[in-house]
């Protein structure tokens, strides 16, 4: 009789998210990372979207994976673990910004003092063609950051992280009807010339790889005494 060769054990990159969870709270507490890298670039993104500010934004995601490890074995699986890590990045984001609302004077549409967002170069690109990036991605990135929080965080969710309005309803505690209605509602608002190439351009403004992405997995697994 032919001998069956044992299945190979899953490699912690092929696991899916609830496997991630079960390990975790099993005692491997490692594995948290395979988590953080898989959507740091989306809970950047979604609290970007809300504050319109990076530096900001990268307290919020920070935040947000302690409170998810911390939380985890309150995880029932109603949601899925992305939607439920987002939802806690969201809601960190949006009291942060409730609280900044109520300190901070209004400043120009970039968020900064004299309205102007920050420059972000294209090294990739000729020069001609860089500076066209530039200019474009500038205007883009004014455009986003005059929109109300609520109708930025349901235009960041669907158009740049291509969420559907169900996931992007479950995110936000919306119904998938006031999700589409701040989405019309947002793209309303941007200029038409904009509206017309922002999706493939406006990624450019939330990447979260490299090493800033390393620079938030040390934070947190520091902060969780997992270093």
């Amino acid at each position: 009789m032919a001998r069956i060769a044992p299945r190979p054990a899953p490699q912690p990159a092929s696991l899916l998210d609830t496997e991630v969870v079960e390990r975790v709270l099993a005692g491997d507490a490692a594995l948290f990372e395979i988590l953080m890298r898989r959507y740091n670039q989306r809970l950047f993104r979604v609290a970007r979207g809300i504050l319109a500010d990076d530096h900001e934004a990268e307290d919020v995601v920070q935040e947000a994976w302690v409170r998810a490890f911390q939380a985890l074995g309150s995880y029932r699986g109603e949601a899925s673990v992305a939607t439920w890590i987002t939802r806690i990045a969201a809601h960190e984001a949006m009291a942060r910004s409730r609280h900044r609302r109520r300190l901070v004077p209004v400043e120009g549409p970039g968020g900064g003092s004299d309205g102007e967002p920050p420059d972000r170069p294209d090294g990739s690109a000729a020069p001609d063609r860089a500076a066209e990036n530039r200019e474009l991605q500038r205007a883009l990135s004014a455009a986003l950051d005059t929109l109300p929080d609520s109708l930025r965080a349901v235009f960041v969710l669907r158009e740049v992280e291509g969420l559907s309005s169900q996931e992007t309803a479950d995110a936000l505690d919306l119904s998938p009807e006031n999700a589409r209605v701040r989405l019309h509602r947002a793209k309303a608002l941007l200029r038409q010339t904009l509206d017309e190439r922002i999706g493939r351009e406006v990624r450019r403004l939330y990447l979260f790889d490299g090493g800033r992405c390393d620079r938030l997995v040390a934070g947190v697994f520091e902060r969780l005494g997992l270093g």
